[in-house]
C-alpha cells in the first residue's frame, strides 16, 4: 500500500456517516456498481449490527446488582485505569516497534483506543469472575470513551506527523453515542418489560449472523486480494500481542491494589477485550474505502486473537480449578471428633 496515496487528504473522511457515494459529471447520477451496493451494505450493516448488540447488552444489565461496585467504585476505577492507560499505549507502541505506515497505525489506534466490549462479560463469566464488576466496566468505560477515545487519539496520534488532522472524531463521537444509545434502550427494556428481553436476545444472535455473511461477501467480492494486507507479518504480530498485553497488565494492576482473584480475573478480561464492532463501524463509516482497503477487516483479526487466546486461559481454569478439587478429595483427612456416637441401650436388668 502506498503511503503517498494513504494520507491524501481528499480520501480521508467519509462524506457520510452510513456510506459512500460518488457522482458523475453532471452531479445528477450515483454510480451503481455491485461493489459501491455491497460497500454501503457493509456500513449499515456495521452501525446496525453495533446498535442492537449494544441493545442487547443493556439488557443484560440490573441496576439492583451492580449497585455495590457503583457505591464503591475501588475496582473499577482500577480497571478504568487499565483500560484507557495500557491498552492505547500499548497499541502506540506496537506501531512504532512493528514501523507501521500512517494508515496501518491509525486502524491499530482506533482499535487499541476503544472502550470495552460485551465479549469481555462472557468471557468473565467463563472464569467465574465479578459479573456484576464486568458489566459496569463495561458501562463505565464506554460512557467514559465519549471523552476518552477521542482524547487518547488526539494524544497518540501526534506521534505520526499527518494523523491529528485526519481522524474522524466527530464520527468516533456519533458511534460512541449510537451504542450508548443502544444500551440505555436495553436498560430500560429489562427493567420496564423484562419478559421481551430473550426475544431481543435471539433477534440479536439473527443479526450477527446476518452481519457475518455480509462481511464473507464483503471479504469475496469487494477487497478481494487486498486481504493479504491484513494478515501480513506486522499486523498479524499486532493483533496478537495487544490483547495478550491487556491481559497480563489487567491482571497485574488490580493485584498491586489487593483486590482479589475473581475481580483480578474480570479486569483482566474487560483490559485485553475492547469493542471490536465499534472498531469496525469507525473505520466503515468513517474513512473512504479506497483509503481504508481490506484493513477495516483488522478488528476481526483482532477479535479472533482476544478469543484464543482467552479460551487458553479459560482451559488453564479450568484445569487449575479441577487439579484443586480433587486434591481436597483425594487428601482431606478424617476428623475423628465428628465421628457419630454410639447410641447405649440401658437394660431394666442393668439399671438394677
Amino acid at each position: 500500500m502506498n503511503s503517498t496515496a494513504d494520507l491524501s487528504p481528499q480520501l480521508w473522511p467519509n462524506e457520510s456517516f452510513l456510506y459512500n457515494m460518488t457522482t458523475d459529471d453532471t452531479g445528477s447520477n450515483y454510480t451503481t456498481s455491485v461493489t459501491g451496493v455491497l460497500d454501503k451494505t457493509i456500513n449499515i450493516l456495521s452501525v446496525c449490527m453495533l446498535f442492537i448488540t449494544m441493545v442487547t447488552f443493556g439488557c443484560r444489565m440490573e441496576v439492583s446488582k451492580i449497585k455495590h461496585h457503583i457505591m464503591k467504585p475501588k475496582g473499577v476505577g482500577i480497571a478504568l485505569l487499565a483500560q484507557y492507560g495500557v491498552m492505547p499505549l500499548t497499541s502506540f507502541l506496537l506501531t512504532k516497534m512493528f514501523q507501521l505506515n500512517e494508515i496501518q497505525a491509525v486502524v491499530v489506534l482506533i482499535c487499541g483506543c476503544a472502550p470495552g466490549g460485551s465479549l469481555s462479560n462472557l468471557l468473565a463469566r467463563l472464569l467465574q469472575g465479578d459479573m456484576n464488576l464486568s458489566i459496569v466496566m463495561t458501562t463505565y468505560s464506554t460512557l467514559l470513551g465519549l471523552g476518552m477515545m477521542p482524547l487518547m487519539l488526539y494524544i497518540y496520534c501526534w506521534g505520526f506527523p499527518n494523523l491529528v488532522k485526519v481522524i474522524p472524531y466527530l464520527r468516533i463521537v456519533g458511534s460512541l453515542v449510537i451504542i450508548i444509545i443502544g444500551s440505555s434502550i436495553g436498560i430500560l427494556i429489562n427493567r420496564y418489560r423484562s419478559r421481551h428481553t430473550k426475544i431481543i436476545e435471539r433477534v440479536g444472535f439473527v443479526v450477527m449472523f446476518v452481519a457475518g455473511v455480509a462481511f464473507f461477501i464483503y471479504i469475496k467480492y469487494v477487497v478481494k486480494g487486498d486481504v493479504a494486507s491484513v494478515f501480513s507479518a506486522p499486523l498479524l504480530a499486532i493483533s496478537g500481542l495487544l490483547p495478550l498485553v491487556g491481559y497480563t497488565f489487567g491482571y497485574i494492576i488490580p493485584a498491586l491494589f489487593k483486590l482479589n482473584q475473581q475481580e483480578r480475573r474480570t479486569i483482566a478480561m474487560e483490559t485485553g477485550c475492547q469493542n471490536i464492532l465499534l472498531g469496525v463501524a469507525i473505520l466503515r463509516t468513517g474513512f473512504h474505502h479506497e483509503t481504508i482497503g481490506a484493513l477495516a477487516l483488522f478488528p476481526l483479526a483482532l477479535i479472533c486473537s482476544q478469543l484464543i487466546e482467552a479460551s487458553l486461559f479459560i482451559v488453564v481454569f479450568r484445569c487449575h480449578q479441577c487439579f484443586k478439587r480433587k486434591k481436597k478429595d483425594t487428601y482431606q483427612p478424617a476428623n475423628t471428633a465428628e465421628q457419630p456416637e454410639v447410641a447405649m441401650t440401658v437394660r431394666p436388668q442393668d439399671a438394677a
